[in-house]
């Protein structure tokens, strides 16, 4: 048999339905974060194996059941990796089922964690976590009590702030990680800076970038999406078992949250961490959202007053230096893309 692989047109409704058809006979569930997907066709013209990507993750990879171990993933995994390579995309990931992970690690892709029986987590080079790894254990202080935030700042606000400052009071060293993915209107770069400059007084915060590992669309495709709740709780408890290991490099303690109140999926990543947490050693310690002129400081709300043109009348929700970039013109791009955004408010 002659198979051959060619990409499927997200217009093209009948071949994506086939796709659909496809995943769910090998009990997998189309991700939302699609960006290009492929598809392998017999002679006969029927689909025997599909594979995707996003941005520079491989996602929902399936064989039909009556086609497999004849080389059809590699083929997928190859197409692929072409595909990324010409995006310029070199350092991969990918999240599969356990029962398939002995596969994909003969397809080039290694291991960074796992929850049992559901998810396997992969990067395709041996040593891109290890590195990441030995890079924190170079920013280790020595301190009694040790915690950790990790926080998307989109943007840093006084919420973020008491947030921070209560785990920084309460705790000699403080590792605060930002999230490196830039996706929103608001880059990485700029949070980056507003953490940094919202922070500056504060001499035990450690800041780290996030990288690709802690709740990037790698580690938790479902962060940004509206997805079924076991899933999401999954994806949040995969997210853990990394950040469990980067708290051993750093003798993290406890990790800090701010209460939720508005985000269903965020919810649910709080309630999973109350659970998975302490089983790993880690306190949960949850803090009660920040309000002003008692009205409760969420990003989301900034987001939309800059959306509206209406800054000024979330001042009092922003550290000083947090307003005056979104109020001077060195913001005018970001302004612009956030205005550009159909919904600034994540649920």
């Amino acid at each position: 048999m002659t198979a051959i692989i060619k990409q499927i047109p997200r217009d093209d409704e009948a071949l994506n339905k086939r796709v659909d058809i496809l995943l769910q006979d090998e009990g997998i569930q189309r991700d939302g974060n699609l960006d290009y997907t492929c598809g392998v066709f017999d002679d006969d013209g029927k689909m025997i194996a599909t594979g995707s990507c996003f941005d520079n993750t491989l996602r929902c990879l399936a064989v039909d059941k009556n086609h497999r171990r004849q080389g059809y993933m590699k083929m997928v995994i190859a197409h692929l990796k072409e595909v990324q390579s010409a995006r310029g995309n070199t350092h991969l990931f990918l999240y599969t089922k356990v029962a398939a992970s002995k596969y994909m690690a003969s397809s080039g892709f290694y291991e960074i964690a796992r929850v049992a029986d559901s998810l396997v987590f992969m990067e395709n080079t041996p040593n891109g976590f290890a590195d990441y790894c030995a890079d924190l254990a170079a920013t280790y202080r020595e301190g009694k009590r040790i915690a950790g935030i990790v926080m998307n700042a989109n943007p840093f606000t006084n919420g973020h702030k008491y947030l921070v400052e209560t785990a920084a009071a309460e705790n000699d060293v403080l590792h605060l990680f930002i999230l490196s993915e830039d996706a929103g209107p608001i880059p990485f770069a700029v949070r980056r800076m507003l953490v940094h400059q919202g922070v500056a007084h504060l001499p035990n915060v450690v800041c780290h970038d996030s990288g690709p590992y802690i709740i990037s669309s790698a580690t938790f495709p479902s962060y940004f999406l509206k997805d079924g709740d076991l899933v999401i709780r999954t994806q949040a408890a995969l997210d853990l078992q990394v950040f469990g290991k980067l708290a051993k490099e750093l003798g993290i303690q406890r990790r800090y949250v701010g209460q939720e109140l508005t985000s269903h999926v965020t919810s649910l990543y709080n309630q999973t961490m109350e659970v998975e947490l302490p089983k790993m050693g880690i306190e949960f310690i949850e803090i009660k959202r920040k309000e002003s002129d008692s009205r409760i400081i969420s990003a989301s709300t900034v987001r939309k007053a800059i959306h509206d043109g209406c800054l000024d009348d979330v001042k009092d929700m922003l550290p000083p230096t947090t307003y005056a970039y979104f109020a001077g013109p060195e913001s005018a791009a970001v302004r612009a893309a956030i205005c550009a955004e159909e919904n600034v408010i994540h649920y």
